[in-house]
């Protein structure tokens, strides 16, 4: 059974097939605890002030951290909500496929994605799992020439990131941040852009030519 939601909100299509009951591995106070560390430490904004107040924790000394980015959250994929932060700081995915994986709530700042698959998998087939990067934080991030292609891009912080080339084609982008990122030649062919989003899209002196009219920017 497939479940959507409306054109311009998160296109997340469950399949009840492939659904795996949570496993019992904390405690209900454990996950709280955990839920109550990401949102401590993923309380972004969209005001600049904020931002400038916003403190990262130190980062995760698991040695098999970046390998995590390969499995993702599978927890919160609206709200971000997991047991342990998905720490992907300073990791390097280039060329890699991350197809179909939910990094929601992800801290991603100068992470290497360049040339990444990050697209929906089973695009083809009747069953899509998309990639969720709602409330990901990728300040700083490296995702030239990335492909997105179907992705939930929902309150991500791409603040001076590089998306140059990047394909973020019948992407969802509500509620994200841009603000000093590198549009060059990014690909918004088919997005479902938000018209606050658009404004500060068209803002970006680096969003010219062809990209902008798929925004829809006046000229």
């Amino acid at each position: 059974m497939l479940r959507t939601a409306n054109a311009r909100s998160m296109r997340t299509v469950t399949c009840s097939a492939a659904f795996k009951p949570a496993q019992p591995l904390f405690s209900r106070a454990a996950a709280a605890s955990g839920a109550a560390a990401v949102a401590a430490s993923l309380m972004l904004s969209s005001a600049a002030p904020a931002l400038a107040e916003f403190r990262l924790p130190p980062i995760d000394n698991d040695p098999n951290r970046c390998a995590r980015g390969f499995v993702g959250n599978t927890i919160g994929q609206a709200n971000a909500v997991s047991d342990k932060i998905l720490d992907l700081r300073k990791c390097v995915y280039k060329g890699k496929n991350l197809s179909g994986k939910v990094l929601a709530g992800a801290l991603m700042s100068d992470a290497d994605f360049s040339d990444t698959n990050m697209q929906a998998r089973g695009a083809q087939m009747t069953c899509v799992v998309e990639v969720v990067l709602t409330k990901a934080y990728a300040v700083g991030a490296d995702l030239s020439g990335a492909d997105l292609t179907n992705a939930v891009v929902d309150r991500v912080d791409f603040t001076n990131a590089n998306l140059a080339g990047a394909k973020l084609i019948n992407t969802v982008v509500t509620g994200a941040t841009f603000e000093g990122a590198d549009l060059t030649n990014t690909n918004f062919e088919d997005a479902l852009v938000g018209s606050q989003d658009a404004n500060k899209l068209c803002a970006n002196p680096t969003l010219v030519g062809e990209s902008r009219d798929q925004v829809g920017c006046k000229q």
